[in-house]
């Protein structure tokens, strides 16, 4: 059995980050931030969110609740079709 010569990658730890959305706020707006502000994204809740590793994305997935914990539910892949899409007839 051959086995993978890069298989030892698969150990290396790497930062795996969502991003839920973003704002572009004028400086004096940030600083005038204090607890109990709060602070309009330009993503819908219904929308799904960037997984990326080390800065660059590979999946897209929605938020979840895990016990007392927000989880990943991912839902597409980069670089692949979306789970509903792949089961689709292909067309002639």
């Amino acid at each position: 059995m051959h086995s993978d010569p890069l298989n030892f990658l698969k150990d290396v730890d790497v930062r795996l980050s969502v991003e839920l959305g973003g704002a572009l706020m004028p400086l004096r707006d940030v600083m005038a931030l204090r607890e109990d502000s709060v602070v309009p994204l330009d993503r819908l809740t219904d929308e799904l969110v960037d997984i990326a590793v080390n800065g660059r994305r590979i999946a897209r997935g929605e938020v979840v609740v895990q016990g007392n914990r927000f989880a990943l539910r991912i839902v597409e892949m980069e670089g692949h079709e979306p789970a509903a899409s792949a089961a689709e007839p292909a067309k002639a």
